[in-house]
């Protein structure tokens, strides 16, 4: 019954086969072999995108961080939600990557308006020089409270953007779970609903650890490279980032295994009201938060399910489920279970 995260799971199998097979042998380092570029072909070609600039990183960190590096000046914002992953859980890492630049949280929660977006863009500017004026606009596909946008919200946000001459990031950690629940392709969910640069992310998936990003105008690309170097973020062996990213597009495995995680989403979602559970988020992808009375998230924990807890709201404590590609209908039935027999 192990709900934390879907980066506590296992790698697929044909992760760890298309590895062993990257392994014999040798092959240029730095990218600058044939599985490599093959790879960032296949990306290409997923993202219906022949231009693009792509570049592979192992953390989702390091691919948001460096790639607002190269869109937003050290003096300059990055607007994103108020509950964005890049605000609350990566230390400060796009300050850094960037040199500086503000991180700017946009009301309300994990998900901003096109109202509130364009409020924050006008406040930037009311001090003129003296103050930090937009830079940069960051997404994300399924945010911090587990819920998804929809194209229209992504278009939405990024027309906002794009009125006041800004890129749009898209933090896509879990780009294919956002994918599966939108039932769209990935040049729907990006660059054809405005995006300039995306994540594609595939360590919460199924990969040991690899992301790739996406500069669908290569002109903004520039710096990356360089940046993902002096940073200790180029692979030197990085075939074995591309091994793991081949194996993830071959045979739409990506969607496969998102699709597996986004079901037992459902089934645990479906339990949970069934029983009367509250429901925090309205939309969902792999991840559900659920309000219990504190008794009763003891008594799933003593039964050994694994799972994060939050501040009190109301006289209920609110918990995060995350299924992962490998979260089975025994562990759904088993946490449902547990819970009925403690209600």
């Amino acid at each position: 019954m192990h709900f934390a995260s879907d980066n506590s799971g296992p790698a697929h199998a044909s992760v760890l086969e298309a590895l062993a097979e990257a392994n014999d042998g040798y092959a240029m380092g730095y990218g600058n072999d044939a599985l490599s570029a093959e790879v960032r072909d296949k990306l290409r070609a997923l993202f219906e995108a022949p231009e693009a600039d792509v570049f592979l990183v192992p953390t989702g960190t390091a691919a948001n961080s460096l790639a607002l590096a190269c869109l937003c000046e050290p003096y300059r914002s990055i607007f994103c939600a108020e509950h964005a992953h890049i605000h609350v859980d990566e230390c400060n890492a796009p300050e850094f990557y960037t040199g500086g630049a503000k991180l700017w949280p946009v009301p309300h929660g994990d998900r901003m308006t096109p109202e509130t977006l364009r409020a924050a863009i006008a406040a930037s500017k009311a001090n003129g020089i003296h103050g930090p004026v937009g830079g940069a606009v960051s997404i994300t596909s399924v945010t911090e409270g587990g819920n998804v946008l929809s194209i229209d919200e992504i278009a939405s946000l990024s027309a906002v953007a794009k009125e006041a001459g800004l890129p749009v990031h898209l933090d896509g950690a879990r780009f294919a779970n956002a994918c599966v629940k939108l039932g769209c392709t990935p040049a729907e969910m990006s660059w054809k609903a405005g995006v300039d640069v995306a994540v594609f992310g595939g360590t919460k998936n199924g990969l040991l650890g690899a992301e790739a990003v996406i500069f669908f105008d290569p002109g903004l690309a520039r710096g990356f490279a360089e940046r993902r170097k002096r940073g200790g973020h180029l692979f030197s062996k990085h075939r074995m980032l591309a091994a793991q990213m081949k194996a993830y597009l071959e045979g739409d495995l990506w969607h496969e295994l998102a699709k597996r995680a986004n079901a037992a989403c459902d089934m645990l979602r479906a339990g949970l009201e069934a029983q009367g559970v509250k429901i925090e988020n309205d939309t969902h992808a792999n991840m559900l938060f659920a309000h219990l009375p504190a008794r009763l998230h003891d008594a799933l924990h003593a039964e050994g399910a694994v799972y994060h807890t939050f501040d009190e709201e109301d006289g209920l404590i609110p918990g995060r489920f995350v299924c992962d590609w490998s979260t089975g209908q025994g562990a759904v039935d088993a946490l449902l279970a547990a819970l009925k027999r403690h209600m």
